[in-house]
């Protein structure tokens, strides 16, 4: 889960000492005792990324420039580090010349390889980071623009790919916070359609009475506050691609017409009088398991089976640790940019720490996170103080078992919790919820707060999953939270003298 080195020397005395100290820096080390064998590890399709190269200028067969020049040659991206016991002038500057990003002379100290090494990953991640950015702005985000080195994500990248060289509806299915809409613009960015325009849509944050209006349009006088003609985004991702967002959430009534645009290609504005033609590719997608919601009710199985035509599923954070590494370097350039901070990095210990944790809100929370250790932090290296989650001891809710600290998503939740006093019962105890009080039935909507305040502590906060498991909408769910809120200020405002 840490950085690898890929070391290329002949002498095995000289590989060892450097394997050593790449091993005490925090890195691991990987061997190659020739420049052939070097280019082999660099280009075996199965071989694990490297992230930095420490190369021997001086070899048998193919030497280190011959090394670089294959490097160049081949369009690898790994930052290289030469070193030899001939410290002249000219080989530096052909080394140079040939792509090397450092130069060291044997035999190096620990000191100077650490900062070298710490140079190379932050050029690369500078490097890579600029990239996504020109590729965000315009519009042509690539699969290679997303960072990962999971298995488990490498085989939903190959899906995603096939999938970008058709018109074929895609479904991305993950957790909040998981990445779906990079996949989504990725896709986008990788089709014929790139040079057209890609249109988000979040299903779940449009009010029910403006769904239709939003998806496909309205005339001028259409309904009340309609003063001017709206195009709507199906006519507006014409020729391009039109991702649904939290598709899951759409209201039924809205599901009829999505499923008619779809079938015929066309769109009716609200108030319009004739359908209009469109072109658009779909991707959707959802932090739910869509064929639930059909068996539900809540989704209509026609329209499942138009979107779920290549159904993509992104893993969370927790399954692939080996993700978080260069997820957090890469962050971590970002907002030492965007804040002009000089923190040359994130100690071993903070990094070992970080790679430990479930991360629920996923590359969301990761990347929240490092923003806040990145303004926070009085050093220039984060470590592992830097990171309240890593460093301060779990704060469990009563009856849960030892795990991560309570995470709130939204200050209405933070304030419904911190507002109610009563302790949460253990989960054994919910096995019958009491219905009675006294000799009364007790009121629906205090039973309905009390299930909700024990599955808003159960889930550690975590509103998507809460939304989920009580099968309501988050926005639901947000409104319940502040009509308790409401009614228990209310309930204060009544006792009081």
């Amino acid at each position: 889960m840490v950085e690898r080195v890929l070391i290329a020397d002949d002498d095995p005395v000289q590989r060892r000492l450097v394997e050593n100290m790449v091993q005490k820096c925090g890195y691991e080390a990987v061997l190659a005792d020739s420049g052939d064998a070097a280019i082999a590890l660099l280009t075996a399709p199965d071989a694990a990324a490297i992230d930095v190269m420490v190369l021997d200028l001086v070899m048998p067969g193919l030497d280190g420039l011959g090394v670089l020049g294959k490097i160049r040659e081949l369009g690898l991206n790994v930052p290289v580090i030469v070193q030899t016991a001939h410290g002249g002038i000219d080989n530096v500057v052909s080394a140079m010349r040939a792509g090397a990003h450092d130069f060291v002379v044997k035999p190096v100290g620990i000191e100077r390889l650490q900062v070298s090494l710490r140079n190379a990953l932050n050029a690369s991640a500078m490097k890579g980071e600029l990239q996504r950015i020109r590729h965000s702005r315009d519009g042509v985000l690539t699969f290679s623009d997303i960072i990962t080195r999971s298995d488990s994500m490498a085989a939903v990248l190959r899906a995603a790919e096939k999938a970008a060289g058709s018109s074929i509806p895609v479904l991305i299915e993950g957790e909040s916070g998981v990445g779906k809409e990079m996949f989504a613009r990725a896709i986008h960015g990788s089709s014929d359609r790139r040079a057209k325009p890609f249109v988000a849509v979040n299903c779940g944050a449009i009010p029910d009475n403006l769904v239709e209006s939003i998806l496909f349009g309205h005339e001028k006088g259409a309904f009340t506050g309609a003063t001017d003609r709206h195009i709507g985004k199906f006519v507006e991702a014409s020729g391009g691609t039109l991702f649904l967002d939290e598709v899951s959430e759409l209201p039924l009534a809205a599901q009829v017409k999505l499923l008619r645009a779809l079938q015929e290609g066309a769109v009716e504005a609200v108030g319009g009088r004739k359908p209009q033609k469109v072109d658009v590719r779909i991707v959707s997608a959802t932090n739910r398991r869509l064929l639930d919601r059909v068996k539900a009710g809540q989704f209509r199985e026609d329209l499942f089976y138009r979107l779920h035509v290549l159904p993509l599923t992104v893993p969370p954070l927790r399954t692939r640790r080996e993700d978080i590494p260069p997820l957090l370097r890469h962050f971590l350039v970002r907002f030492c940019a965007e804040e002009n901070r000089n923190i040359g990095g994130i100690s071993g210990e903070a990094m070992a720490r970080l790679a430990q944790l479930d991360w629920p809100g996923n590359i969301r929370q990761l990347e929240n996170a490092v923003y806040r250790a990145v303004v926070m932090s009085e050093s220039d290296q984060l470590g592992i103080d830097d990171f309240p989650l890593a460093s301060a001891p779990s704060t469990v809710p009563t009856g849960e078992a030892d795990g991560e600290p309570l995470i709130l998503e939204s200050p209405n939740a933070a304030q419904f919790v911190a507002a109610n006093e009563a302790p949460i019962a253990p989960l054994s105890t919910y096995g019958q919820l009491p219905m009675l009080s006294g000799d009364e039935v007790r009121p629906l909507d205090e039973l309905e707060s009390e299930i909700i305040r024990f599955a808003i502590s159960h889930y550690r906060g975590q509103m998507s999953e809460v939304a989920r498991r009580l099968k309501i909408g988050r926005s639901t769910l947000y409104r319940k939270l502040d009509e308790m809120e409401a009614a228990r200020a209310a309930q204060a405002a009544n006792d009081a003298p």
